[in-house]
């Protein structure tokens, strides 16, 4: 039985302890994907990845992305991670702070930036669309569990995972919202929720978010990175980025006793960017 290299980091993390666990599973050729999925569930993390040479000759690294249910084409937190993850392990060096991972959405470029001794990634979402689906009653109503909605319609958005995503009136309505868990579970296409407002005035966050994904088996995710950039992708299309210049920064986790933050940039052609700090929490190996 082989002994692979592991990792786990915190993503989304200004500090360690504040962000998005992620386990890293080094080495991970000759390991079938049944092998993969029982040990994504056993870390009992949101998201595992594995590392796994590319077969794309223009990708850098490549990547498989499980939760503990089942595998992704992409998420967002596991992308960062894994870049953050890959230059740490040594096993890629960026080109003009530049890479290229490969995973089951196709080629993401990513991008590295520097801040003293500290690698912050980003990567550039897959597309994010709507898609046609109608909402229930329940989530089209003036309030949804007696908040008040947004101005914005909810919609079903995919960029990779599905994501229900509805605009709350405030930062208060977001951070005191009682979500009913099976009702979410329910949402046709997906299964998750989320739910975001402008943020008021005061910790640097333009944005509050939370994240609740019943029918992937995780109450409230502290830190999606693929959410936000649906999130991001909705706000551009409707004239809505908070910010200035397509830059914003968005707060999730706090609700849950995290204090994750997510950077967002949106090009002008709408293409869109989410990164952030990350932070290694456990270095060892894997017998499995």
């Amino acid at each position: 039985m082989p002994t692979r290299r592991y990792l786990q980091v915190d993503v989304f993390a200004p500090r360690a302890g504040a962000g998005n666990p992620l386990a890293v599973v080094y080495d991970a050729q000759g390991m079938e994907a049944a092998a993969m999925q029982a040990f994504a569930a056993w870390t009992n993390l949101s998201e595992t990845v594995f590392f796994l040479p590319p077969s794309d000759g223009g990708a850098d690294y490549a990547i498989r992305i499980f939760t503990p249910r089942m595998e992704l084409p992409f998420a967002g937190h596991p992308s960062v991670g894994a870049a953050w993850a890959a230059l740490d392990a040594r096993l890629v060096r960026e080109r003009d702070g530049q890479l290229v991972q490969e995973c089951a959405a196709g080629l993401l470029p990513v991008r590295i930036r520097r801040q003293g001794e500290r690698l912050l990634p980003a990567v550039r979402s897959p597309a994010a669309r709507p898609v046609d689906a109608p909402a229930p009653g329940w989530l089209a109503g003036d309030r949804v569990w007696g908040a008040a909605r947004g101005a914005l319609p909810p919609a079903l958005w995919n960029n990779g995972p599905d994501w229900w995503l509805l605009e709350l009136a405030d930062e208060a309505a977001v951070r005191t919202l009682r979500p009913d868990q099976a009702a979410i579970a329910a949402l046709p296409g997906s299964g998750k929720l989320a739910v975001f407002a402008r943020a008021d005035a005061g910790d640097g966050a333009d944005l509050v978010v939370r994240a609740f994904a019943p029918g992937v088996g995780i109450a409230e995710d502290p830190a999606t990175g693929s959410v936000n950039a649906s999130i991001a992708a909705l706000l551009h299309r409707h004239g809505r980025l908070p910010g200035a210049g397509g830059r914003y920064l968005a707060s999730q986790g706090r609700e849950i006793g995290r204090d994750a933050r997510l950077e967002l940039v949106v090009d002008a052609d709408g293409g869109v960017w989410v990164g952030g700090e990350v932070h290694a929490v456990i270095r060892g190996t894997v017998d499995w």
